[in-house]
């Protein structure tokens, strides 16, 4: 397996760091996952996503970003996302100059949904398939993006997410593109606070989901 590390100079000179699996040096898709601020490439949802896509000789692009460093402490929400939309196309830009695909999977969770939600206007990104895990529905920009998506979509959330919007999740029943799971009793990690058995056989379940996809 290709495996290569880099770093582009993010917003206010922040290095941000990115990572590119490959099984096929002739893969003619790649597979962008977007963590959470805490939640990273490394954790099982995405562990796993990468298996699946490697598996099926897709490229994996993990943007490696830290939004829980010291460094955005003082960052106001609304600066924070202008650095998440110029870190992730920052990124996206530097790859895509580098290498050419036909087809796109955009993987998001929580954070990663912000970025999500701009991303998938990109002209480039208009057919490619979308999850959103634990999107981040409060949002305008996450739940409109969602809700008027062209785009072939899977949602995962649970409602016992803090970030979970009954009333919004219900209008997403709109979009014919978007097929939407609501898990009872999962949190914001789509784990089940109190049974780590069940939690795994969830994780299974969404994993699964995306393998089919």
């Amino acid at each position: 397996m290709f495996k290569e590390t880099n770093s582009i100079t993010g917003y206010k000179e922040k290095d941000i760091h990115y990572t590119i699996l490959s099984t096929n040096e002739n893969a003619s898709k790649l597979a962008i996952l977007l963590p959470g601020a805490g939640y990273t490439a490394q954790a099982p949802l995405f562990h796993y996503s990468t298996g699946v896509f490697l598996h099926k000789s897709i490229d994996v692009l993990q943007v490696n970003y830290t939004y829980n460093d010291k460094f955005y402490d003082h960052f106001t929400m609304d600066e924070l996302v202008e650095a998440i939309h110029h870190d992730v196309g920052a990124v996206i830009d530097k790859v895509l100059e580098e290498n050419s695909y036909d087809d796109y999977y955009v993987v998001g969770k929580s954070l990663g949904t912000i970025a999500m939600a701009s991303l998938i206007n990109r002209e480039i990104f208009y057919n490619a398939k979308a999850v959103w895990l634990t999107p981040l529905l409060n949002r305008d920009d996450v739940f409109q993006s969602m809700l008027q998506s062209r785009n072939e979509s899977l949602c995962f959330i649970g409602d016992d997410d803090t970030h979970y919007n009954a009333e919004r999740y219900r209008q997403f029943a709109q979009n014919p593109k978007l097929v939407t799971r609501l898990l009872e009793g999962a949190d914001h990690s789509l784990q089940y606070k109190s049974d780590p058995v069940q939690s795994v056989d969830l994780l299974k379940i969404v994993i699964k989901a995306i393998d089919a996809f």
